[in-house]
């Protein structure tokens, strides 16, 4: 037996914490007691410290770094499961040839190399070979049905959505979590309520989550919302609004409404709930402001028509029309190529500048020269207006964190200590119970998992133990891959797998 004791403890449903001890056994735990451990345990004390359960981490890109051993980003943070498969893209299910699959998902996955999984069981297969095992969950990406069946292309047959079909109820009859879309990224962009109603509809029948990176997080933003509540309402799926925001200072004011939207149908009885990181910046890929039309067909079209001068000037006109950052909020962070690499860490108007052109010629430029394949981080939303999503009780704080060739955002070393320190300890938006609860049980909850996230008997002994006073991100947009400071040890199915220090 294990036991940390002279704890405070925090069990994850967002009251007061206890001062008691946690006993572990057998990977779950047996009691949260102040009695003396029992003869031949094993004792840990944990005074000054704090417990929570470990966190989980409900929108991550981690899909191919949760099965190297080398990769502990998340578990120095006190991760000990996370969702991946989101926006759309999943590592699974891929055509005989995974080529397209990596071409459509690479920019998000960063891995190169022979990936792709023909369904669900295989990739579940390699990563429960993996030691992060049992921490992973996936959802089935929209994106990466509509690539093993259509290809790029964003035009689809009746037989061809009858196939997507067939693909999700095998994934989720293989365990996946439920489905993803990415309706700003080609080809699941071009989907349409009928097509994605019978998906949805899908995942009702299985009582699995649907979470959706709306089709606009800009102007278009309340239609985007109310687009998706009325795929929940006709559908009655579990609704999973993938980092709600209002980006662009142009569209600040929207967010209030949409959360009113949001609200409103909650108390309909819609099962409805979002999620967004500890950040005002986000992080994508820079094709995300192309038009649809310019990615059908993939990167390679994409290339074709940028080199084309009627195209070209067509795509700019619309970028430069629907823009809702300035040159200046959008910074490249990954190229494909060592060539651009000079360009990493340059906001866009400054790049413009060193090639003396117009900045969103020299975003096409830029994409040209690196096959679609760029990373950026943007400036998307006001403090007051992450404040209200933060301190939301329908909001699950998230990471959306992704790797890339460059500069990551801070968030994939830091999303978790930024809330515990930054936002809950220097910035007191939320209580400390509060913050815990919304990467704990609130994650687990909306994937159903009964045994995680709460420190109660016969829970897994999956563990966080901090210090409260110190717990903070050291991850900044110029420095983020830095660890953070102020966890002692992260315990997965009570194991000591990371932390600090542990004192005997």
């Amino acid at each position: 037996m294990l036991a940390l004791t002279n704890a405070t403890v925090f069990d994850g449903r967002g009251g007061p914490p206890i001062a008691a001890g946690v006993f572990c056994e057998d990977g779950r735990i047996t009691g949260v007691t102040t009695e003396t451990p029992p003869a031949g345990a094993e004792i840990t004390d944990c005074a000054g410290l704090a417990i929570a359960p470990g966190f989980l981490d409900l929108h991550s890109h981690s899909d191919l770094q949760v099965l190297d051993a080398a990769r502990t980003e998340k578990l120095k943070q006190g991760v000990t499961a996370e969702l991946v498969g989101n926006c759309g893209f999943s590592a699974f299910p891929c055509a005989r040839d995974a080529t397209e699959l990596r071409s459509f998902a690479g920019g998000i996955f960063r891995e190169q190399g022979d990936w792709g999984w023909p369904s669900a069981a295989a990739y579940f297969r390699r990563s429960h070979q993996a030691p992060a095992g049992q921490g992973v969950f996936s959802l089935t990406g929209h994106g990466s049905l509509r690539v093993a069946v259509t290809g790029m292309r964003q035009s689809i047959t009746p037989e061809e959505s009858s196939a997507i079909a067939n693909l999700l109820e095998a994934s989720l009859d293989e365990g996946s979590a439920g489905l993803s879309t990415g309706l700003m990224y080609a080809p699941g962009s071009a989907a349409g309520f009928d097509e994605l109603a019978p998906l949805c509809r899908t995942v009702r029948k299985h009582d699995r989550l649907y979470a959706t990176h709306m089709r606009s997080y800009m102007g278009g933003l309340i239609d985007a919302v109310d687009e998706q509540l009325n795929l929940a309402r006709a559908t009655g799926c579990r609704l999973q609004i993938s980092h709600l925001q209002a980006a662009g200072r142009a569209n600040w004011d929207l967010q209030r409404r949409a959360i009113d939207h949001i609200e409103a149908a909650a108390r309909e009885g819609v099962d409805v709930e979002f999620d967004i990181y500890p950040y005002q910046c986000g992080s994508t890929v820079l094709t995300q402001w192309l038009p649809d039309w310019a990615l059908d067909g993939g990167m390679d079209s994409l290339c074709a028509r940028l080199c084309d001068r009627a195209a070209h000037g067509q795509i700019a006109q619309t970028v430069r029309s629907t823009m809702a950052q300035t040159p200046e909020d959008i910074t490249i962070t990954g190229t494909r190529t060592e060539a651009n690499q000079f360009a990493i860490g340059l906001p866009l108007s400054a790049l413009a500048a060193r090639w003396n052109m117009e900045p969103v010629d020299a975003m096409l430029r830029l994409l040209l020269e690196e096959h679609g394949a760029v990373n950026v981080v943007s400036f998307n939303q006001s403090e007051s207006n992450l404040r209200q999503l933060l301190g939301h009780p329908l909001c699950t704080v998230i990471s959306d964190g992704f790797y890339v060739r460059g500069l990551p955002h801070p968030r994939l070393h830091g999303a978790f200590p930024e809330l515990l320190g930054g936002v809950v300890r220097e910035r007191r938006w939320l209580s400390l119970s509060e913050a815990i609860h919304k990467v704990t049980a609130k994650p687990a909850a909306r994937l159903g998992l009964k045994d995680r996230g709460v420190i109660e008997p016969g829970a897994r002994a999956d563990l966080v133990v901090f210090d409260v006073a110190r717990i903070a991100a050291r991850a900044t947009y110029q420095q983020p891959e830095q660890d953070p400071t102020g966890i002692a040890a992260v315990l997965r199915g009570g194991i000591l797998v990371a932390g600090e220090r542990l004192v005997r």
